[in-house]
């Protein structure tokens, strides 16, 4: 059954979800050697496959740390590719392990869907990209403009409210995809495009000259990313939650791809010994091998590392830290303790 369909369904008060006992997801996932991990489609720098197929991006680096935690090998992953609903219906059948990148953390999806949302990689909001040639500087501005926007995307619900409580009109135009972003803003079919800043931020980074195009200051609504697992198995909840926090530790701590096996062998940090495994050995909660940590680090670096390499400033997509900074730089990241 399709999400759009769960959640109407539940709204009506007329559906009562089943939730199937204990999947046993780490089992399968060792079983068959591979996770299968569901991603944003083409979206650059979060998503996106070259000519000969092979996966990199932002969301891809957590699917290859939780592969090289879960399986040893950052490699041993199948990516499937689609739409926000394509990838939930896809979890919830069980044809996918996990999903990673563009999964806003909502109320009703949390409530109402067999899912858990289990750990935010990225404190995204709703925005506004406009042409700087459009002269304009705040969301405000654009009363009676046109505004491309996903009707079925959060971005359309939030503008409609922000609209609103300024008792402002505006002529949504409807697009679906980034082609149809593409060629309605491009072709002048729209004055501005409203989606989240990180997809906004992937459209502009494809456009022939980015830099003449900006983002209004105005965040429209909140929208943090986070993975998200079916809610019947505890055990691989835990195993997602915790590969996320470690890469986040793990750049609080300064351990970085670089080091992490200099210092498995012999930091006398207790912190650090106690994530990397070579005092307490956290894994055997979690059903993994000690060095599970180790193995999620060196596969991409630790959370600012993933972060600078995909979507940092000195990348196409150029998205500031801000809130995805770590708490001690003024920051929202983030990692309870490892004890």
């Amino acid at each position: 059954m399709k999400i759009a369909t769960l959640l109407g369904l539940a709204t009506a008060g007329i559906l009562v979800l089943q939730v199937p006992a204990a999947a046993q997801t780490l089992q399968a996932v060792q079983d068959r050697e591979t996770l299968v991990c569901a991603v944003p489609a083409d979206m650059r720098g979060f998503a996106a496959a070259d000519s000969a197929g092979a996966w990199s991006g932002f969301d891809v680096a957590f699917c290859r740390a939780l592969a090289a935690a879960v399986l040893g090998s950052s490699t041993a992953v199948t990516f499937l590719p689609g739409t926000r609903e394509e990838r939930f219906d896809a979890l919830i059948a069980g044809e996918a392990d996990v999903v990673s990148g563009n999964a806003g953390w909502h109320y009703s999806a949390d409530v109402e869907l067999p899912i858990s949302f289990v750990g935010v990689t990225l404190f995204d909001g709703l925005g506004v990209m406009v042409s700087r040639e459009l002269g304009v500087a705040s969301a405000q501005e654009l009363e009676g403009m046109r505004i491309c926007v996903d009707p079925d995307a959060p971005s359309s619900d939030a503008l409609s409210e922000y609209f609103g409580m300024w008792d402002k009109q505006y002529d949504p135009v409807p697009v679906h995809n980034r082609a149809d972003v593409q060629e309605r803003y491009l072709g002048g079919g729209c004055d501005a495009v409203s989606a989240e800043i990180s997809r906004l931020a992937a459209i502009r980074a494809a456009f022939a000259a980015p830099g003449d195009h900006v983002f209004l200051p105005e965040v429209l609504a909140r929208e943090p990313q986070s993975l998200v697992v079916r809610d019947d198995d505890q055990q691989w909840a835990d195993i997602v939650r915790w590969v996320l926090n470690a890469l986040i530790l793990a750049e609080e701590l300064g351990v970085t791809s670089a080091n992490v096996d200099e210092l498995a062998a012999g930091s006398t940090n207790p912190h650090v010994a106690r994530l990397l495994g070579t005092s307490d050995n956290l894994g055997e909660m979690l059903g993994l091998e000690s060095d599970w940590a180790q193995r999620a680090i060196a596969a991409g670096g630790h959370y600012g590392e993933i972060y600078a390499a995909n979507i940092g400033q000195q990348t196409p997509i150029g998205l500031p830290r801000g809130l995805n900074a770590l708490w001690t730089q003024g920051g929202l990241m983030y990692s309870p303790p490892f004890r």
